[in-house]
């Protein structure tokens, strides 16, 4: 099934530190920015497994406040064709943060077992049909991790294959693909 681009929808890719979550509150922050009533939302994908991560999730909702005070925040977002349908709205930008850690919460869980490939594949075509319909601009953010070696375990192979195709998937209805380099901008598609 072929799917058309939705016009208003970026995905934003880069390594670790790249840069892309702060491209994402960038763009937020211009939307909020350019006319009065409009509305931003983060659709927060990550769960605080550890200390460690607690401390990240911490650290970034302070950084985001201090960016972009007036974004409201759903967090925990594990069926994010559901969330973003609740939230989409022509006056509202969706920000996505990020796709890395929502698929980790579906193939790699803290608990229970891992969705078989039935389950996530459903899970990432809701994802690409609720982006088309949207009826606002939505922007996701993701981890470009498979320009390395090819990692040694098998799980780790299986995650970096789903990942990848899962940003192919995503690309391919978004009308603008953004790589962050050294917090630089690099356009893939515009």
């Amino acid at each position: 099934m072929r799917m058309e681009n939705h016009q208003r929808c970026e995905f934003i890719l880069g390594g670790q530190r790249s840069g892309k979550s702060r491209c994402g509150e960038r763009r937020a922050a211009d939307w909020l920015a350019g006319a009065p009533g409009r509305r931003a939302v983060l659709l927060a994908t990550a769960l605080a497994g550890d200390g460690e991560m607690r401390e990240r999730i911490e650290r970034h909702r302070l950084d985001r406040l201090e960016r972009v005070p007036a974004m409201a925040t759903d967090e925990d977002c594990l069926d994010l064709a559901a969330a973003l349908r609740r939230h989409a709205a022509p006056d509202t930008l969706v920000l996505v943060d990020c796709l890395t850690l929502w698929t980790t919460r579906w193939l790699m869980p803290l608990e229970g077992e891992p969705a078989d490939a039935t389950r996530w594949q459903a899970a990432c075509d809701a994802l690409a049909a609720a982006l088309q319909q949207a009826p606002g601009p939505v922007v996701l953010v993701s981890n470009e991790i498979g320009l390395g070696l090819a990692p040694l375990s098998r799980e780790a192979r299986h995650f970096v294959d789903a990942l990848g195709r899962l940003h192919q998937q995503v690309a391919a209805v978004c009308a603008r693909v953004t790589l962050m380099v050294a917090g630089l901008e690099m356009a893939v598609r515009r």
